[in-house]
């Protein structure tokens, strides 16, 4: 695999708050990303995550706060103090620098893997087909399945699959890629063969913010650990320090239930 980084971002998600009505989501994030950082989010279900790892690429939408790619507000435009809402060509274009791969794949499933990978920098305008599939055909090596390259996903495992998802991440060549518990839908074995794609792919710098319950992976992956619990971060720092030091009781608490 490669080692040279696309371009990496740094992400800045400033006093994010988001309920669905009287249910508080996030109370209140700050988190910063630097460039070429691997964060993992950690805690339990309902803690806020999924909403969190959404609300930076704008799939949610903030209640309060905003959050920034490169010093870029995604979604939103600052009007002194308040917030207004871009346009939704801009927001599409702001999204091409972020990469998402989610839990179920969501893979085209009347294209093949060479086509899905192809299809978004088709769709953007950013290559020809032919140069699209050139650049899809080299990110499936990367990810270890060239010779699935004309396989439909009904043929594949869970575990090929999400790779596919993260080759199509990668052909955009986002600034920040953004995962959503990326192995939780796979069978145990089939975990290990995405891992170790995340693992290469964090070992060339790329900005990237996991989601997981996977604690080995974030000791051994993550130069941030961030544990969210009813929306909020109780506890940040090197993995390190996090998980196998914590200071928040609750944090004690569920590392004790997981490891």
């Amino acid at each position: 695999m490669t080692t040279t980084p696309t371009r990496a971002a740094a992400v800045r998600i400033h006093n994010a708050h988001k309920a669905y009505g009287a249910h508080r989501v996030l109370n209140g994030i700050d988190l910063t990303v630097p460039p070429g950082h691997v964060a993992a989010i950690l805690g339990p279900s309902g803690s806020g995550k999924s909403t969190l790892l959404r609300a930076i690429n704008h799939l949610e939408k903030l209640d309060v706060g905003y959050v920034s790619i490169n010093d870029e507000p995604i979604g939103v435009r600052r009007h002194g103090e308040r917030l207004k809402e871009l346009s939704g060509r801009v927001i599409l274009r702001q999204r091409r620098q972020v990469g998402f791969v989610f839990q179920s794949f969501n893979l085209f499933p009347n294209l093949s893997v060479l086509d899905n990978v192809a299809a978004g920098p088709i769709a953007t305008g950013r290559h020809r087909k032919p140069q699209a599939h050139t650049l899809a055909y080299g990110l499936l090596e990367r990810v270890g399945l060239a010779d699935k390259a004309r396989a439909y996903p009904r043929q594949l495992s869970g575990g090929q699959q999400q790779r596919v998802a993260i080759a199509r991440a990668l052909a955009l060549e986002p600034g920040v890629i953004l995962f959503d518990e990326p192995t939780s839908a796979l069978d145990p074995e089939l975990v290990g063969e995405v891992l170790s794609v995340i693992k290469d792919l964090a070992a060339t710098g790329t900005t990237m913010i996991v989601v997981t319950h996977e604690i080995g992976f974030a000791r051994e992956v993550a130069d941030l650990a961030v544990f969210l619990d009813d929306g909020r971060i109780l506890e940040q720092g090197p993995p390190a320090q996090v998980l196998d030091q914590p200071s928040h009781p609750r944090t004690r608490e569920f590392l004790s239930k997981v490891l």
